[in-house]
């Protein structure tokens, strides 16, 4: 029996079933009309939105030549980012938690996230404190 070739080696696989990845979003800094104070209606404010989502792992994530992604079967960071700013670019809004939530109804929208944690902060609300700020977390039913 003749034996593989060296050069052709076997490429380890995932597991399959309960396989993840996630995807990040870290410090995205937007200006935003957040705040239930008169003074915060009418004026900009900058926040740091952070996005992790998990999603199931639709088989192999990289293309046979184990290099080039698979474009089509991964969360966009892009489109989630794009979807953020639209959210903010809309209006006032009163609470962080009111923020988060939606950016977390927004990544959910995509059948592939399994789950989404969402933290907003405002940054310049105190000199003493880096930031102040909400986070939600939500998870797909079975």
């Amino acid at each position: 029996m003749a034996s593989k070739s060296k050069s052709k080696r076997a490429r380890p696989r995932a597991p399959a079933g309960g396989a993840v990845y996630r995807v990040v979003i870290r410090d995205l800094v937007l200006a935003a009309r957040i705040g239930v104070w008169k003074r915060e209606k009418h004026v900009d404010q900058r926040v740091r939105v952070n996005v992790e989502m998990t999603a199931a792992k639709p088989g192999p994530l990289l293309a046979e030549d184990g290099h080039s992604g698979r474009r089509e079967r991964i969360i966009r960071y892009d489109t989630v980012v794009a979807g953020v700013r639209r959210l903010v670019a809309e209006g006032h809004v009163d609470l962080c938690e009111t923020l988060a939530e939606r950016v977390a109804l927004l990544c959910l929208e995509n059948r592939r996230v399994r789950s989404v944690r969402v933290r907003v902060e405002k940054l310049d609300v105190y000199p003493d404190a880096m930031s102040v700020g909400a986070e939600v977390e939500h998870h797909r039913a079975a």
